[in-house]
């Protein structure tokens, strides 16, 4: 890029005369080498030098403090001698892949900027990345990711810290200097609550089973010690110097404690595992005792305000109800207790005057209701149902006797009919004409010669007995007679039994 060239008065004079050699007023004029020049003038000179001076990206190492996050991210970077304002705007933050907190040391690439409405210069940051705490914060985020699958992190999880605690316990180092502000806040607020001091080391590679064991030996031991809460903090520090209470140990214990515990790590940008799975996270050790410990003095200021609202409402209750028992007493029912009663009287008499009405009315509806049930039941009474039907029942036997009657004497006269048919047709008519019948030895009859034979004997029956004989020979055998068909005697009437018998069958 191409620098500006140095200031020529010389050329300034001929560039700015008109074609006659006179001053133009519009060019600038020169000055003089002690004239002041404008804020504006200087912070362009300022701005060039800077642009021209330096490389168009740079690469800065150096410590973060001051860290603030409001949607973009500004912070100083400082060393031991110096330090630098930074920006860095959202779209780059987003792309950082973790939050910088105050102290930790990191590298960052960006432009130099000059801002001339503040005179301020500032490192636009593009791009940082952590030194040396690559692995610890590699480590940190995987624990967090499993913890917070496991439901550690939920405030469901997490209990409500007492509100008057009797005991609390602390577990921290006996020579840290979080210990001393613990214990003076405390005396302060509320000397009546003690402080327990579980001594821990809360740094270095043993720090994390001593604070465990720490903590479960406070839980198993509670009702013993008396112990409401359980405090958890040391003082700040890097990372590294944080990391025991980033280890999943610790984590582990701090969720089986029986007790609510309270965590407060490092500074109030430091962030450790600890914090997250406590039932109640703080910035510093003396916010942590202020959560835990009571105020006494605001305990009693409370008293106090409670105390005067319960007299004030006292004497407003009183007031009132004094108020309304001398309205009650200019009343007419207490000014003159024998108005009502006359009232309610003539109410009574009139109320027993329509009693006595509706009691008539409702006798008089019974009574007719009465007659016409009593009505209505005579006609339903059992003797007289009784004496209708035994009415039907003798007209009823009387039609039956009378069709029974009428029944026998057609039966009779049937009856007659056809014994004088029958006798008119038997065997016995038939033998008393003249006709004869001859039976063979098993008395069937003989109807023509070979139903016998020669010795054989046979029976004939006539009109008047029978008598026997014996064949003593056979003519010859003639044809049967073709059987004539009879002569029409007109219908016959059968009624049942058997059929018509034959003249010649065997039953005679």
């Amino acid at each position: 890029m191409t620098g500006r060239l140095p200031f020529d008065p010389k050329k300034m004079k001929s560039t700015t005369r008109g074609a006659e050699g006179t001053p133009d007023p519009s060019a600038p004029r020169s000055r003089a080498p002690d004239e002041p020049i404008g804020v504006s003038v200087l912070c362009a000179k300022i701005d060039r030098a800077l642009k021209d001076g330096l490389p168009a990206r740079v690469r800065v190492i150096g410590q973060i403090s001051g860290f603030t996050e409001r949607t973009h991210w500004y912070f100083q970077l400082k060393d031991e001698d110096a330090v630098v304002g930074c920006v860095m705007f959202a779209s780059a933050a987003r792309k950082a892949g973790f939050t910088p907190s105050d102290g930790a040391e990191v590298v960052v690439s960006g432009r130099v900027d000059f801002y001339a409405k503040s005179g301020r210069v500032s490192l636009i940051v593009d791009s940082i990345r952590a030194v040396g705490v690559g692995v610890l914060e590699e480590r940190f985020r995987a624990l967090c990711a499993e913890l917070r699958g496991l439901g550690w992190f939920d405030e469901a999880r997490k209990r409500p810290v007492p509100v008057f605690p009797r005991r609390i316990a602390v577990i921290t180092s006996r020579t840290g200097a979080a210990l001393q502000d613990v214990i003076a806040t405390a005396r302060s607020r509320c000397p009546a609550v003690e402080i327990v001091i579980v001594d821990a080391r809360v740094q270095g590679e043993s720090a994390a089973p001593e604070v465990a064991r720490a903590i479960r030996a406070v839980s198993d031991r509670r009702n013993d010690l008396g112990i409401d809460a359980l405090l958890i903090t040391r003082g700040g520090g890097s990372i590294e110097d944080l990391w025991a209470f980033n280890e999943r140990a610790v984590a582990e214990a701090i969720v089986a404690c029986e007790l609510p515990v309270v965590a407060a790590i490092g500074h109030e940008s430091d962030t450790t595992i600890a914090e997250l799975v406590a039932d109640v996270r703080c910035s510093t050790p003396t916010q942590a005792a202020v959560r835990l410990v009571p105020d006494r003095e605001a305990l009693a200021r409370e008293l106090d305000t409670h105390a005067r609202r319960a007299r004030e409402s006292l004497r407003s209750r009183l007031r009132y109800e004094a108020q309304r028992l001398e309205s009650l007493s200019r009343t007419p029912t207490l000014a003159d207790p024998r108005g009502p009663i006359v009232v309610h009287r003539e109410r009574v008499a009139t109320l027993a005057r329509r009693l006595g009405q509706a009691a008539e009315g409702a006798l008089a509806r019974a009574g007719r209701r009465v007659d016409r049930a009593t009505v209505r039941l005579e006609r339903h009474r059992p003797a007289v149902a009784h004496e209708r039907r035994s009415a039907r029942v003798e007209a009823l036997a009387d039609r039956l006797r009378r069709a029974g009657k009428l029944v026998l004497e057609r039966s009779a006269s049937d009856i007659e009919s056809l014994s004088r048919e029958l006798d008119a047709v038997g065997p016995g008519q038939v033998l008393a004409r003249g006709y004869s019948v001859t039976l063979d030895a098993s008395g069937r009859p003989v109807r023509v010669m070979g139903d016998v034979a020669p010795g054989a004997r046979v029976t004939t029956r006539v009109a008047d007995g029978s008598f026997e004989s014996e064949v003593v020979g056979g003519g010859s055998v003639a044809e049967p007679p073709r059987e004539q068909p009879r002569a029409s005697r007109g219908p016959r009437r059968r009624r049942g039994g058997r059929g018509q018998m034959d003249l010649f069958d065997a039953g005679g």
